[in-house]
């Protein structure tokens, strides 16, 4: 058998339905056709406790049903752990069932399995002798990431408390050793959830089978306590329930009165807590009285009063001061005729049934469609819902911050959304660290806050539960205020990062505004106003413009060097570059010279230092005023600006045939970009030495770890260059390789 968490490729397609994927959670026969898909995927699968995870299921659909849940919940339990044997489970069950089970299928697999790392770090601490302080510090921190799970859909809670007491009831039955973290962890974290939810039935049971395993002896010797007089005290509450429902109902008190059961767990801390014994514990012999309403509660507190003896102190009105959990009841202690105490509860209908359910009554906040739930309630009473289920958690972070000792969560704080999204803060974070964590964008407009619904301070610090909207801007950046720490603008390490992120860029974007203007300057004093800034960026060796303008911006780059590709020195001529032009022939490509130049004789010839053209490049030519014809590439882009002014200059020209060809070389630009390491210029050096071209030129320049190098070369023809860069691309960082 595998564990639920083994890797599964288990394909399955859920029996084809009539309803459409974004329908209601609520489903015609959901239940039935949830089990029906899961069923073949469980059926044979156990989970690590070694239970079987189809019975699991069934049980904790049950469990659900128990405390109100609807079928859609009990549904939503097949589908959580078919969710790990499935290769692509959201679009599976999505499909068959709607996006809503699907994302709370997820999110449960996604909460089981942090509580189930959370747990075997525990454990590895523990065996390897690490202090106990570390090792709750690491519980805490389970507990921590499942309340930011929790928050974001409350039937996570109900499927995970549900779970966890069917595994405690697994144990119980089969008498296996129980697994100290799932025992502990249900006590100390699943247990005051359920409390804190207010749902009463499964806290009770949770606690008490969870005492039994961590203290055995002494939930024996409570329980051997309780067993001994059983018969006994059983008859007297009997006795007593039955005189208490009469004489109620003879005032006109319609009362259901019932016995209460005794819970171990409670005894045991009642008993230590207030150093009691066994007999002196009140609430060992209990009844609860339900009455139709809250001044029947009263009228049958004054007639209990009147017909027992009340036990001083012993008087509690959560009617009138409700528990933080919404918790409601009247709670007395009162002699009876023979002197033994015994415990009264009155409550409402509604308020027995919040006791026993707590919030499992609200399931209804998540479950409603736009116009409301089925049950009635509105969007409005949806919402408000949810904020008290909220609350409920964040107060309930705060109980564990107090078991656990002072400071466990006093780093942290959860606030709320306008739409009841929870958000993560550090203690004494603002409502502009809010806007940040929210959104960057929304941290930047940030211009005014409300908490709760009142106007307060950007600096407010803000609290655990509280609301917060903010008012931006439609447009505009941080204040430089916030980053002055004694102001207390921003308690995030995060948002500061962000906000200096902000100014940052706007001193970038001031520098190259600078550095722009710089150079067009220059530009405009060359008379080169035309020259591509892109073109001329690339030229110098940068990815773009603005990176040029940047180090220029900074007085990291000389304007010098712009110069100089602006008006490159002319070239000392050799005896190769200089050439005499012959009458054109019929066929225009012979000439005893490299370049014939047709139509034209006796002309001093020489070759283009912008553009260095070698045969076969296309070229042309162009007169100038006393240096004879200029050789160009045909793609020259000097030459296509000299065209567009002096377009009656040029002249066509052509390769010449002479033998005297062979044996020439011209010299060619090589640009290379790559990332600057040692031994780079060496290795491009050897490549060209390997295939035999003479470098004669090199230029080198490192910017932000980026090498941009320009080789001049000698080449006999332009073609067999092609094959000798691609060898240079394919050198170690070389980024490419190109001719200028």
């Amino acid at each position: 058998m595998k564990s639920l968490y083994a890797d599964q490729s288990v394909q399955a397609t859920p029996p084809v339905i009539a309803a459409t994927a974004d329908s209601l959670p609520e489903q015609a026969g959901a239940l039935a056709r949830a089990r029906a898909f899961a069923e073949p995927l469980l059926a044979c699968e156990s989970l690590d406790t070694g239970e079987n995870i189809l019975a699991h299921a069934d049980a904790v659909a049950t469990i659900l049903k128990s405390i109100g849940g609807s079928e859609a919940m009990q549904a939503a339990s097949y589908l959580v752990y078919a969710c790990d044997h499935l290769n692509k489970p959201h679009e599976v069950i999505s499909k068959g069932f709607g996006a809503n089970f699907a994302d709370l299928a997820l999110e449960t697999t996604k909460l089981v399995r942090v509580q189930r790392m959370a747990r075997i770090a525990q454990n590895s601490a523990s065996r390897t002798n690490v202090p106990m302080a570390q090792t709750a510090a690491t519980q805490t921190e389970s507990v921590r990431k499942m309340l930011l799970a929790f928050s974001r859909d409350l039937r996570v809670v109900m499927l995970r408390l549900a779970s966890r007491l069917q595994t405690l009831r697994y144990y119980a039955h089969t008498k296996l050793p129980v697994p100290q973290g799932v025992a502990s962890e249900a006590l100390q974290v699943f247990a005051p959830l359920a409390n804190r939810l207010g749902i009463w039935e499964i806290k009770w049971e949770m606690e008490d089978l969870s005492f039994r395993f961590l203290e055995p002896d002494t939930y024996k010797q409570v329980a051997k306590l309780l067993d001994e007089k059983r018969t006994e005290r059983e008859t007297s509450v009997e006795n007593l329930r039955q005189q208490v429902a009469a004489e109620l109902a003879k005032q006109g008190i319609h009362a259901t009165v019932q016995g209460r059961p005794k819970h171990i767990y409670s005894i045991v801390k009642k008993m230590r807590g207030k150093s009691l014994g066994f007999e002196q514990v009140y609430d060992i012999r209990a009844l609860r009285v339900v009455v139709p309403s809250v001044p029947d509660c009263y009228a049958a507190l004054s007639w209990v009063h009147s017909q027992f003896v009340p036990v001083t102190d012993e008087f509690d009105d959560y009617i009138a001061r409700p528990k933080a959990n919404g918790y409601q009841s009247l709670h007395t202690v009162v002699r009876d005729t023979s002197g033994k105490p015994i415990e009264i509860q009155l409550r409402t209908q509604a308020m027995h049934d919040h006791a026993e359910h707590g919030v499992a009554a609200h399931w209804a906040y998540k479950e409603a469609g736009a116009k409301g739930y089925g049950g009635g309630v509105s969007a409005t009473g949806a919402y408000d819902a949810k904020i008290a289920v909220l609350r409920q958690l964040l107060a309930w972070e705060r109980d564990l911050s107090g078991e656990q000792g002072a400071g466990v969560f006093d780093d942290r704080i959860y606030v709320l959304t306008p739409d009841a999204a929870v958000v993560e803060l550090p203690q004494g974070a603002t409502a502009v660290d809010f806007a940040y964590s929210v959104h960057t964008n929304l941290g930047h407009r940030c211009r005014g806050a409300r908490v709760d619904g009142a106007m307060v301070p950007l600096n407010t610090p803000l609290k655990n539960g509280q609301t917060v909207e903010v008012t931006a801007a439609k447009e505009g950046g941080p204040s430089r205020d916030w980053l002055n720490p004694e102001l207390g603008f921003l308690a995030s390490h995060r948002a500061r990062a962000k906000v200096r992120a902000w100014f940052n860029a706007l001193a970038m974007g001031e520098t190259v505004a600078k550095g722009r203007e710089a150079v067009e300057r220059l530009l405009q004093r060359e008379g080169k106003t035309s020259v591509k800034l892109e073109d001329l960026a690339s030229q110098l060796g940068f990815n773009s413009a603005d990176d040029l303008f940047e180090v220029v911006g900074k007085d990291e780059f000389s304007l010098r060097n712009i110069e100089i590709v602006l008006r490159p020195p002319e070239p000392v001529q050799t005896q190769d570059e200089v050439m005499q032009l012959k009458k054109p022939r019929a066929s225009h490509n012979s000439g005893k010279g490299g370049v014939l130049v047709v139509g034209v004789d006796s002309l001093m010839t020489q070759l283009a230092n912008c553009c260095k053209p070698a045969p076969p490049d296309l070229i042309s030519g162009f007169v100038t005023r006393g240096k004879g014809v200029s050789v160009h590439r045909a793609d020259c882009s000097n030459l296509r600006n000299m065209v567009t002014r002096s377009g009656d200059r040029v002249i066509d020209v052509a390769w010449g045939t002479e033998p005297n060809r062979s044996t020439a070389v011209y010299p060619v630009d090589v640009a290379v970009e790559a990332v600057d390491r040692q031994g780079l210029l060496r290795d491009i050096s050897e490549v060209f030495a390997k295939e035999k071209m003479n470098v004669i030129g090199v230029q080198t320049q490192s910017v932000k770890g980026t090498a941009w190098m320009t080789f001049t070369v000698e080449v006999s023809e332009s073609g067999r260059l092609t094959k000798v860069l691609s060898i240079v691309g394919e050198l170690h960082g070389v980024r490419s390789a190109r001719r200028r």
